[in-house]
């Protein structure tokens, strides 16, 4: 049996004592808006917000071989992460589907592995299949790990007079200290297409830290921002662009996977996957008709025949235009092809268009 009781992060008190909107989310009743979706979009596109994602799930990953069961299981070249760096990985199984896209951070003496909220358990338990003939310990602290998401353009200033050295991390880089005077690991990390920072702690700390960052001027956002801060720079969404019906290829993250690196589950199928060439493929479109594509809206060509469906879509804030991503065939993918988004039992005309709508700012080198 099921059950509908929903949980609640440790900042749930928090949330409503700011009147912020909570719905169901994953499972969890989260905070969906503060002063209202579009205002929390701008303030992070123009200074810093903050976000409660202490729904996502975290596994530590611990051992003498923990590298090479990481190795073993994700599509990225684990190697290739450093102590004090982060990177993105796909969990694949056999056939190339995505179980789950993930975030790993190598620490001094384990790896961090981030996870989706609704997908917890099932990856936890993927991975511990894996575990025999490898000596590795994985722990799943999502219960009592807190993360919030500090972002935008203003968030290293923010966090300087909170965190000391740690603002002044490089992009994608980790590392444990303090903020606040709150033990924590921060990582400049995050899923706005903004600069900005991850920030791990327990969860009897997230409260202070909360207040502190909402001292320090950061806005609160809620995942109504956080979907459309990620969808204009064309972040994918799990459950949305990434499925176990969906390989790295089709959904345009052909990058994470490192065929060259040896052996991994679900390498065979990706390899014949990436040969053979893709029947259909995630294409950023916007909507010249009059009409907002929303996720599992049907895509027909302009003949009339189905050829797809919306993963993700919505007015677009920043970039000011309807716009909208979804998987159609190869050949109507190419920038400029043009079909129809049903909405509400009525063909709208949209034109596949470059990705992502709007260009990341992240710090780099």
């Amino acid at each position: 049996m099921t059950s509908n009781i929903l949980k609640h992060t440790p900042l749930f008190a928090a949330h409503t004592a700011l009147g912020a909107r909570m719905v169901p989310f994953g499972g969890w009743e989260m905070p969906v808006q503060y002063s209202g979706l579009v205002d929390e979009h701008h303030s992070v596109r123009t200074a810093a917000g903050v976000f409660d994602i202490s729904h996502m799930g975290e596994f530590i990953v611990r051992g003498p071989q923990a590298l090479a069961y990481l190795q073993h299981l994700l599509t990225a070249d684990i190697a290739a992460i450093r102590v004090g760096e982060a990177n993105y990985a796909l969990l694949c199984n056999n056939a190339g589907g995505v179980i789950d896209d993930t975030f790993v951070y190598h620490l001094p003496d384990e790896y961090l592995v981030v996870v989706n909220a609704a997908n917890i358990d099932k990856d936890f338990a993927w991975m511990a299949t894996h575990l025999p003939g490898f000596d590795v310990e994985i722990t799943n602290t999502s219960d009592r790990t807190a993360m919030l998401a500090l972002q935008g353009p203003a968030a290293e200033a923010l966090l300087r007079p909170l965190a000391g050295d740690l603002a002044e991390l490089p992009f994608h880089g980790v590392a444990t200290g303090s903020v606040g005077g709150i033990a924590a690991t921060v990582a400049r990390t995050g899923y706005t297409g903004e600069d900005g920072f991850e920030i791990f702690v327990h969860n009897d700390d997230s409260t202070a830290l909360w207040d502190a960052v909402l001292a320090a001027g950061a806005r609160p956002c809620g995942l109504g921002a956080r979907d459309s801060l990620r969808f204009e720079p064309c972040l994918a969404l799990y459950g949305h662009e990434l499925t176990e019906d969906v390989n790295p290829y089709e959904a345009r993250l052909g990058w994470v996977v490192k065929l060259e690196k040896g052996d991994f589950v679900g390498r065979d199928a990706l390899q014949q996957i990436k040969a053979a060439g893709v029947a259909r493929r995630l294409t950023g479109f916007t909507m010249t008709g009059r009409g907002i594509a929303r996720g599992e809206y049907p895509i027909h060509s302009i003949d009339g025949v189905p050829i797809g469906v919306v993963t993700s879509g919505m007015p677009a804030p920043t970039v000011g235009q309807h716009v909208g991503m979804g998987f159609v065939p190869t050949a109507h993918s190419a920038e400029g092809s043009e079909f129809d988004v049903i909405v509400r039992e009525r063909p709208v005309r949209a034109r596949a268009t470059r990705m992502p709508f709007y260009k990341p700012r992240y710090k780099k080198p």
